[in-house]
């Protein structure tokens, strides 16, 4: 289920997304987003729709520091995030392994990954994708890399290829933007 991207482009993070819910052969087009802005944020999730609904409307994340972003990030900004999830009753734990699921993360002009065991990630292309449609969608982001393409085109374009070529990827797509240091926008369609 899904198809998340997301572009850095002149200090600025992208993030677009699908709208698919999927069970099983059963794939239902959603009106709630798999993107969003909170604060200086801008966030696309897979794996649970309930994961995406805690992050965006349980959790206040918290401010982004002015000195080392990656520090932050692995521990204040994912703590915050687990004991989110927790709280939730989402997180689960195994073996005192705690998991919990898959998203993109803009803050600060920069794009993170966050995966199910909670690290953190961030790819040196200044672009990513998460979800069963990330392979497509990271091929369409590298070959419109060297074009003069807007970053909500590019976008764009590698969400239509998840769809094409992945069965659980469906539009209408959403796409946030945050600039940084200003204000978060949101675009639906």
């Amino acid at each position: 289920m899904t198809a998340i991207v997301g572009i850095t482009h002149h200090g600025v993070v992208h993030i677009g997304g699908d709208s698919a819910g999927v069970s099983g052969y059963v794939v239902h087009p959603r009106a709630d987003a798999k993107v969003f802005t909170t604060g200086a944020y801008a966030f696309g999730f897979t794996t649970s729709f309930r994961m995406g609904q805690l992050i965006r409307w349980a959790w206040t994340p918290p401010e982004p520091p002015t000195g080392d972003l990656d520090r932050f990030m692995a521990t204040t900004f994912v703590d915050g995030v687990r004991d989110c999830l927790k709280a939730g009753g989402w997180a689960s734990k195994e073996n005192e392994r705690e998991t919990g699921g898959v998203f993109l993360v803009g803050v600060a002009g920069r794009l993170f990954y966050v995966d199910s065991d909670y690290q953190i990630g961030e790819s040196a292309q200044g672009y990513n994708a998460v979800g069963s449609g990330d392979e497509v969608a990271l091929g369409a982001l590298y070959a419109t890399a060297r074009t003069r393409m807007s970053p909500r085109r590019r976008l764009q374009i590698a969400l239509e290829a998840a769809e094409r070529f992945n069965g659980n990827v469906r539009g209408p797509f959403a796409y946030v933007s945050t600039p940084a240091g200003g204000s978060p926008t949101h675009v639906q369609g």
